[in-house]
């Protein structure tokens, strides 16, 4: 799941955007409020992770002018500011969730779990790819294999997530590196190659395809 984080504070920003990539959410991290805005308005991110302290305009700023652009992705406020009158403003401006700082990393996916179940309703939808061998259930975030439930890391998820939402489209190691790792990244390339043999090795060599020159996909 594609999740834009809005903070100025890069001490907070960086281990929280490391916490969710290695969560397997794919992190964009916006640092001023206008530019979380202009993310936003996308409409590409399901979650919002929208700190209230912002330069250029206030996260409750943010939230009304996605509200009225009919922006519906789930906001959840991330803020020092715990008063009551400021929680209250914060949910009747259109936010879903309010979590104060300091907060826990497991605090934190809890509330995007809960927020995932909310926005996608009581039935866990599920993604099937290799002509239906493979499931994933994209609110409990697991991964099954010919009827069995496979154990897998956060990046091993969200590495067959994105493949699998776009089934026979080819991805490049660069496509995969911007959805999975996030545009930060500054590593190899080739770690896209190394996650994929991990995949393989647990569910099985074809649940993954591979052609030079074209990158990886799944089948439908």
């Amino acid at each position: 799941m594609r999740l834009l984080l809005v903070e100025d504070d890069a001490r907070i920003a960086q281990p929280t955007v490391e916490a969710l990539r290695e969560a397997g959410y794919a992190v964009t991290w916006a640092q001023t409020g206008p530019e979380g805005l202009e993310q936003a308005a996308l409409g590409e991110y399901p979650l919002v992770i929208l700190d209230v302290m912002l330069p250029g305009m206030d996260g409750f700023a943010v939230a009304r002018e996605l509200r009225e652009q009919g922006v519906e992705s789930a906001i959840l406020f991330l803020t020092a500011r715990g008063e009551l009158s400021d929680r209250v403003e914060g949910l009747d401006l259109g936010g879903d969730a309010y979590l104060v700082k300091p907060f826990a990393v497991p605090e934190l996916l809890a509330t995007l779990r809960a927020l995932s179940r909310r926005e996608r309703g009581s039935g866990a939808p599920r993604v099937a790819f290799a002509q239906g061998r493979g499931t994933l259930d994209t609110v409990a975030r697991t991964v099954t294999w010919d009827g069995a439930e496979v154990a897998v890391t956060g990046r091993e998820y969200a590495l067959l997530e994105v493949l699998s939402q776009s089934p026979e489209r080819w991805f490049t190691r660069e496509d995969l590196i911007d959805r999975v790792w996030g545009p930060e990244f500054d590593g190899e390339a080739r770690i896209v190659d190394v996650y994929v043999r991990y995949v393989r090795r647990k569910l099985a060599p074809e649940a993954i395809t591979s052609e030079r020159g074209r990158g990886y996909r799944v089948e439908r």
